[in-house]
């Protein structure tokens, strides 16, 4: 018996009108508190001496094999903010990270149970995927005060396939909202395909074409409460701002690629050299 879609007719219409959906309640208390403590333990286990800072806005500048590897590995990156003009943080590690990636969803039990899980297999099912994979992951963290800004950008820039399949999923772990750094998306953006593309090749990574500009006015706020998903189209324009507020953020973000009939871009930054297992077969 194959699988069934756990997504309702007008909840699929409504992905395909906007190019999001959220999902109340799509995780338990018990399965945010296992992710978080998780986490917490990986932290006091990190050695600061092995990182990196991670930017969107100039990530070939700060581009090292600490990213590359990070595809297969679960590695660390600091805010931009987190450190002192002499290079000493600021605060203690816990609340200098940025994120945590980008093999997560394979490499730690907690992550790879919650990202395998059968309702996340029923929702894909619901849109359509038949032979979907986890590309990466990541912990994101929006640090109060200093969680840096995500500028406007669509998934499938940095996860591209032939034809483009990426969808992004992203779960609070913890209250999004206006103050402490949300998401912002614009409705039906998606529509407009896809703008650019990061690539990597033997100049490094960079994209193949300037930005457009956005006005922000067309950006709606998604404030969401923990325990809720948001699916994300590939071509959704979205993005976050900086947290200058006294909480922090945290979210699980995964994304998600067809393999039946789509083909991943050799000059994806993200290269693995083990293939990733599908999450199902239907």
């Amino acid at each position: 018996m194959g699988m069934v879609g756990n997504l309702s007719p007008d909840q699929v219409e409504s992905f395909k009108s906007q190019g999001f959906l959220v999902l109340e309640s799509f995780c338990s208390r018990e399965e945010l508190e296992a992710m978080m403590k998780r986490m917490d333990e990986l932290l006091q286990q990190f050695d600061c001496s092995s990182s990196s800072v991670f930017s969107s806005k100039n990530q070939k500048e700060l581009t090292d094999n600490h990213f590359y590897d990070s595809a297969e590995r679960i590695s660390f990156f600091f805010e931009e903010k987190a450190f002192e003009v002499d290079g000493k943080l600021k605060q203690p590690k816990e609340l200098s990270i940025n994120k945590v990636g980008h093999a997560l969803h394979e490499l730690d039990p907690v992550f790879r149970d919650f990202s395998r899980s059968e309702k996340m297999s029923s929702m894909l099912f619901s849109l359509a995927y038949k032979k979907p994979v986890v590309i990466q992951s990541m912990y994101i963290f929006k640090q109060p005060g200093i969680g840096g800004e995500v500028v406007p950008h669509q998934d499938n820039s940095f996860l591209y396939t032939e034809p483009a399949s990426c969808t992004g999923l992203w779960l609070a772990l913890e209250d999004a909202s206006i103050n402490n750094g949300c998401l912002w998306a614009i409705p039906g953006s998606h529509k407009d395909g896809l703008v650019r593309r990061f690539i990597r090749d033997e100049n490094g990574v960079h994209f193949d074409r300037p930005s457009p500009s956005y006005d922000q006015k067309d950006f709606v706020p998604l404030e969401v409460k923990a325990g809720s998903l948001v699916v994300l189209h590939g071509d959704l324009i979205h993005q976050s701002l900086e947290n200058q507020s006294s909480k922090s953020r945290h979210a699980y973000s995964i994304h998600v690629v067809e393999t039946d009939g789509c083909v991943w871009a050799k000059d994806n930054w993200l290269q693995r050299k083990v293939d990733p297992e599908p999450l199902y077969v239907s």
